[in-house]
């Protein structure tokens, strides 16, 4: 079978594509807008002749940029992205991270004179949402991001969130808030969805204090270590992970298809590395 055997059509309202034989369904494709501006596309197909019509759809009907992530063992998935004109826009590696104090050497670690900690339960939720947008800025592959407030409410307060792990640095001259933790609770076990402070804060040893509060939780509840991902060019973040223990199990891949015409707004060597996710 060639890929101009296959017809498309939308699947009106929803942002679904679907590639038919036929009768017979050949694959489908999603498509969501992320809070930044990016347009990430979800196959679920069986049959590489299918992605290239699938994605030739997609990038007519929107118009923009479009990106793909998949595990990097999913190499079928990633050649038939290959072949439907994705390139590789950046790579991220999985990590998980001992909680023990003694392992990673978070015991001592206290924060800066002048700082002080509350849970996100009881942070301003519109300060926090700021707080979360000026910090992914420096995340590589969140450039852009700006929550809306129903989202960032809906995100923040999800089955997952554990008011003991997502612990948020306040200066307390100013009251602003400077730098946070975010371990959700998932069923697979906790994992680390973002630890950073604003630039002006950072090499204090304010992520140390804070990842040492919140892994000393986790810890008393019996856990022995926590998960999570970085870019693999987010130096900072590698070297303060690595640095408490973290052990490389896998990872995955961020593809782009461009869209001819747009600028190069996302491209790696604009990035900026971050204090740590």
């Amino acid at each position: 079978m060639v890929a101009a055997a296959l017809a498309v059509s939308r699947m009106r309202p929803a942002l679904t594509w679907r590639a038919l034989d036929g009768d017979l369904v050949a694959g489908e494709a999603s498509a969501r807008l992320r809070p930044d501006s990016r347009w990430f596309v979800y196959f679920d197909t069986w049959r590489a002749d299918a992605y290239r019509p699938l994605a030739d759809a997609v990038a007519r009907d929107l118009g923009r940029d479009l990106y793909v992530t998949l595990e990097d063992a999913e190499y079928d998935a990633l050649d038939a992205c290959a072949q439907a004109g994705f390139g590789v826009y950046r790579r991220e590696s999985y990590y998980r991270i001992p909680v023990d104090p003694v392992a990673t050497g978070l015991a001592r670690a206290v924060l800066p004179a002048g700082l002080d900690v509350l849970s996100a339960a009881d942070a301003e939720i519109s300060r926090l949402r700021l707080l979360d947008d000026a910090l992914r800025q420096d995340v590589p592959g969140c450039e852009g991001w700006r929550w809306d407030a129903g989202q960032f409410r809906a995100e923040t307060f999800s089955p997952f969130f554990d008011p003991a792990t997502y612990l948020v640095a306040v200066d307390q001259a100013s009251g602003e808030y400077v730098g946070l933790v975010r371990i959700w609770r998932n069923r697979a076990g906790p994992r680390l969805g973002l630890i950073a402070t604003l630039a002006q804060y950072r090499r204090r040893g304010v992520a140390r204090a804070l990842l040492g509060r919140a892994f000393a939780v986790l810890a008393a509840r019996g856990a022995t270590s926590v998960v999570g991902e970085v870019d693999d060019m987010n130096v900072a973040s590698l070297l303060l992970l690595t640095g408490l223990g973290a052990r490389r199990y896998g990872g995955n891949v961020e593809l782009i298809r461009r869209q001819p015409g747009r600028s190069a707004r996302h491209w790696p060597d604009e990035r900026r590395p971050a204090a740590g996710r």
